[in-house]
């Protein structure tokens, strides 16, 4: 990457905008879908941007642009829609500090604006480092296709009942609730419209979170096939949801790139050996790590291995459910030995 992704705060900070036509309006349309104060650097805004001023959205700066006009601002944004106007502003803006982004002028840009899926408080920002606006727009289409219009609204009700769930729902069984909230029939009637009712069973799961029971599961996913793009959708979802990855091969980093960044990871051999340790040592580890209702992959190449014996020996008598992601075939074993049954 030759940028970096990032969210900034935009509570009590102001931006400047630079133009008077619609390049400008662009700009702040999407600045105001945030709670930052926009100034405007304009002598002659058009009927747009004097709308925005009128209603309080911007306020507007006429006369000479200077580096005191960007003083105390976190990020510029040059729309003029003359070039040789936007090279001048660009060299001020930089005297001034400022991080800025010049419309169309990627060579001037610190910063790029990504496309946007808005389903506040959840956002996607869709970049290509400028190199590609249109296929970033049509990545847009598909993910606005994805997002449910109600997620916003259920994110934002799952917010405002986090201290809730912190004081009835054990810690180390509050990854399971969430995945279960999120998944499960909660947001199911939440988002088919029964909001009501699916928020007082949101409040009734918290209350009972004390009692909670989780499962452990173990998911073995083969990486036999040595790339990344080849292992399936439910294997990447595995991988999301995990707390805790074993890995046999340091040739597995693009896999685990696909993981959550704070899932724990756990080599299953010793460093710099290309072989891993015996399979009944692998296996001690992995479903050790599974209990209190963890959620554990492992990354196995299972081209050479006995699944029979490899699945007999996992599988055991613990109260845990292992799953089979297998080249060519997806092997989903049930293998809940529980005591309740």
């Amino acid at each position: 990457m030759q940028s970096f992704p990032m969210f900034i705060k935009t509570t009590d900070r102001h931006f400047v905008v630079v133009g008077d036509g619609e390049q400008a309006a662009q700009k702040s349309r999407l600045l105001m879908k945030s709670d930052v104060h926009i100034k405007l650097l304009s002598n002659d805004p058009d009927d747009e941007l004097q709308a925005f001023i009128k209603k309080g959205r911007m306020s507007q700066v006429a006369g000479p642009i200077t580096p005191a006009s960007f003083e105390g601002a976190t990020l510029g944004f040059i729309a003029t829609g003359s070039p040789a106007a936007d090279v001048c502003i660009h060299d001020i803006a930089k005297q001034a500090g400022v991080l800025v982004n010049v419309v169309d002028r990627p060579a001037l840009c610190d910063i790029t604006t990504p496309s946007i899926v808005d389903r506040d408080p959840v956002v996607v920002a869709i970049g290509t480092e400028g190199t590609a606006p249109v296929l970033a727009r049509r990545i847009k289409t598909r993910v606005e296709q994805m997002l449910d219009p109600n997620l916003g609204r259920f994110a934002q009700a799952a917010g405002d009942l986090r201290d809730m769930v912190a004081r009835y729902v054990p810690q180390d069984q509050r990854r399971a609730f969430w995945r279960e909230i999120f998944t499960g029939s909660i947001w199911q009637k939440f988002k088919s419209g029964s909001e009501r009712q699916a928020l007082a069973d949101f409040k009734t799961a918290i209350r009972d979170g004390a009692n909670m029971t989780s499962q452990g599961a173990i998911t073995v996913i083969d990486t036999s096939a040595g790339a990344a793009d080849l292992i399936s959708l439910r294997a990447v979802e595995r991988l999301q949801e995990a707390d805790e990855i074993f890995f046999e091969d340091q040739t597995d980093e693009d896999i685990l790139e696909l993981a959550r960044r704070d899932a724990e990871r756990s080599l299953l051999g010793s460093a710099g050996s290309a072989q891993p340790w015996p399979a009944h040592m692998c296996i001690s580890f992995v479903k050790r790590a599974a209990q209190g209702g963890r959620n554990v992959v492992w990354l196995k190449n299972c081209m050479d291995s006995d699944l029979d014996a490899l699945q007999a020996d996992l599988t055991g008598s613990d109260d845990l459910s292992v799953e089979w992601l297998v080249q060519g075939q997806t092997k989903a074993k049930d293998a809940l030995k529980s005591a309740r049954s």
